[in-house]
Formats: C-alpha cells, structure tokens, sequence
C-alpha cells in the first residue's frame, strides 16, 4: 500500500505534466501565434488518437457498441480514467453525445481566458473528427454543440452517422445555439469497475495518462519547430511550471517550503521532492549523501521509454528545465548540476544539488 507521500507524488506528476500541456499551448499562442498553436494541437491530438483510440474500444469493452455510442462512451471512459469529468448520453443507435463540464483540466484556471476558438477546436479536429475514419466507417461526424473558451457552459456534441460519406471538413461541424445535450442525471451515469478502485490505482492511472502527454509532446514538438526551437519553446514553459506549481505539490508531500537558506537542509528537501517525483513518473532512482551535495541519479529515462526522437538530448533538457525551475523555487540559493548521457545501454542521469 502506498504511503501518503506516494500518493502526493503520483498528484504531483498528473499536476506537472498537466500544466506543462497548458502552458506550451498558451506559450505557442503568445510566441509563435495561433496558427501555429493550432497546428501543433491537432497533431498532438491525431497522435493520440492513432496511438490509442482503437486499442482503448477494445479495453473498455465498447467494441460492440453502435459507432456513434462506442465513440461517445469512449472519451467518457478513458477521460474519467485520466480524472476528467464527463457526461454521456445515448440519444439513439446513431447520435450520442459527450460533454466536458467546466473546468476544463486542459485550460485550467484563468488559462482558459486565453485559448483562441481555433486552438481548442483543433483538439476536435485532431481526435474526434478522425474516428469515423479510424472505424472504417465515412460518414460518422462530430457535431460540436458549443465550447467553453467561447463562453458556453462546457465542451458538448455529438456523434451522428449520416446517410452519406463525408467529406474532411465535414467531419466536425459547429452548431452553437442550435442543439443543446438534453439533461444527463449524473447518479445514473454509465460505470466501469474504475469507480471502486482504490485511489493509489486512480492515481497511478491519473499519472500514466499525464505521462503519455509528456511523450506525445516531446516528440510532435520536435517534428513541427525542429529540435532547437522546440527545446527553447518547450524549456521555457517547462521552468516556469516547475517555478509555479514546486511549492503545492511539496506542500501536498508534507516537505518544507519557502527555504532560502542554501544549506544542506535546502539541498535534502529538494532532493527527496525530485527523487519522489521521479520515482512516482515510473523511474528507477536513488539518492546518494555526500559531504556538500546530494544527488539524485536516475537509471534510465523510462518516461520516454521507445520514443523516436528527432533529437533526444535536446528533449531531455526542454524536459529538465521543469526540475531546474522547482529548484529556484524551493530554494533560490541552490545550485543544479546535470549530468546526461545516453549511451548503448540507455540513459545515466545524475542532478548534483548543493548551497552555492
């Protein structure tokens, strides 16, 4: 059985790698403009649902349902796996509707204020309007109902199989204003045995869905920007993150916050909150004590494990900036020393932290 701390690191992942999904969107938007944004959360998106959409019908037992309803309880699963709220609703053998109520997870807080319509809907574009494809079946569409960085109360639609093929910008259509999902009891909601699961397995599900984020990211940032811009783009955010969310996951660890003492007292707590991190991300670490530093080594970099890259050291350090971030935040008179290497027999990681 997990221990509290365990449990708080498993959050913590979930909470980075969440966050750093938001952040490199909103930072696209800001830096490289919307179009860009866009483009890289379609593929984002596309990705997944190459790599996961089809296996998942199959684990979530939906194999058999109508199209339009396999797709409809397909993101309300696999999203309420991930810790997402969502409702289902089987209108008939051919239309069934989702919604994702506010929040939003994706564009969490006031994060949302800034997402542009085309941003969001490339999410759509991306994953829903390609599951007809994916099924062998053309004239399945996505009917989007409304959206909530547009102001309405949620992201809602349905899926309808038409009596015809569709073309590719027919697949996900807009229609704010003229349909509305009718009203979902949510007592009566459709369960897998996920609801009775214990919360050290929710939460180990929550953070290999966030993990898989980080993975899809790294790779499709890599093939849009090139590795150089990617690793400027991706680094940025990941240090602001790790400046922005270190003190309430540590808190959440019941290790101390607010240090600016550059001691070995600041030097250990840091430590053992990255080794936790670390640990709870799947990796295989230690920790070694010495005289005016401790380091934390990890064995391996399993996060990205079978993961073609177009540059891997450069995605390791967009990466690492998340950790180098915490550290200022915990201490700001620490120093971060990383050593890396990838070699035949894989990754040696190594950050030496000390007083400076």
């Amino acid at each position: 059985m997990a221990t509290p701390a365990e449990l708080a690191a498993y959050r913590a992942v979930g909470t980075l790698y969440n966050a750093l999904m938001t952040a490199l969107v909103l930072g696209l938007v800001t830096r490289r403009g919307e179009e860009t944004a866009r483009d890289y959360v379609f593929r984002h998106f596309r990705r997944q649902h190459l790599e996961k959409f089809l296996p998942g019908l199959q684990k979530l037992g939906l194999a058999d349902e109508t199209p339009a309803a396999a797709c409809a309880l397909y993101h309300y699963h696999s999203n309420a796996l991930g810790g997402v709220k969502t409702g289902f609703l089987r209108e008939s053998d051919r239309k069934a509707w989702v919604r994702y109520p506010p929040p939003r997870w994706i564009w969490k807080g006031t994060a949302i204020a800034a997402v542009p319509h085309a941003v969001s809907a490339a999410m759509l574009h991306g994953w829903h309007g390609h599951n007809g494809q994916s099924l062998g079946k053309p004239n399945l569409g996505f009917v989007c109902t409304g959206m909530t960085v547009d102001g309405w109360p949620g992201l809602e639609g349905y899926y309808c199989e038409y009596d015809r093929p569709l073309k590719e910008d027919e697949r996900v259509r807009f229609a704010y204003g003229k349909e509305e999902m009718p009203r979902i009891d949510w007592a009566t909601q459709p369960r897998l045995e996920t609801a009775n699961w214990p919360e050290e397995r929710r939460l180990k599900t929550f953070r290999a869905y966030a993990v898989e984020y980080l993975r899809t990211m790294l790779r499709t940032l890599q093939e849009l920007l090139g590795p150089g811009d990617a690793q400027s783009e991706l680094g940025r955010v990941a240090r602001l993150v790790g400046l922005q969310f270190h003190e309430e996951t540590a808190r959440d660890m019941d290790l101390p916050t607010d240090l600016e003492r550059g001691d070995p007292q600041s030097a250990r707590a840091f430590a053992r909150w990255l080794a936790n991190v670390l640990a709870a991300e799947g990796e295989d670490v230690e920790t070694v004590e010495g005289a005016d530093a401790v380091t934390v080594k990890a064995h391996g970099w399993k996060a990205v494990r079978e993961l073609a890259l177009p540059d891997p050291l450069k995605a390791f350090d967009a990466w690492n900036e998340l950790w180098l971030g915490a550290a200022a935040a915990c201490d700001r008179f620490l120093a971060v020393q990383t050593v890396r290497s990838l070699g035949a027999r894989g990754w040696e990681i190594a950050w030496r932290i000390a007083p400076r």
